[in-house]
């Protein structure tokens, strides 16, 4: 009887730790430098196959999915720049260039959330907007 107890206590402690385990906070998600996570960036255009660029570098063309690493809680990390642009450059030229800016996050500010989207219309002075949202891969 005794036995039978302990094996009983034994895996109720188990059962519990497993519990807990399965209830971690953590989020789930590939991760990166300086204890950073990934999250995705849904980039679209009013026209198809604009090119666009983050930081001055070019990522591809509208619509695409950029992989941006940023802080736990869904804020820019700053990785030495003080904020991360996404701009889309128009096919032809003297059009707009919408532009959006993001601050990234300091030791005494977090940066701006990162949006699930970013769209921008390529004939609007404006240009751009987001939406808060965390799109799948």
């Amino acid at each position: 009887m005794r036995i039978l107890l302990r094996a009983l206590l034994f895996l109720n402690c188990a059962a519990l730790g497993a519990l807990l385990n399965a209830c971690s906070t953590s989020a789930p998600g590939e991760k990166g430098p300086d204890g950073t996570r990934a999250f995705y960036l849904q980039v679209q255009a009013s026209r198809d196959g604009i090119s666009v660029e983050t930081n001055n570098v070019l990522a591809g063309k509208a619509p695409l999915t950029i992989k941006v690493f940023g802080d736990t809680g869904g804020t820019f990390h700053n990785f030495g720049a003080p904020q991360f642009v996404v701009r889309a450059l128009p096919a032809t030229t003297n059009a707009f260039v919408p532009t959006q800016k993001f601050r990234t996050g300091t030791k005494s500010t977090p940066g701006d959330k990162i949006p699930g989207v970013v769209f921008f219309d390529m004939d609007r002075p404006s240009g751009s907007f987001t939406i808060d949202t965390f799109p799948e891969n």
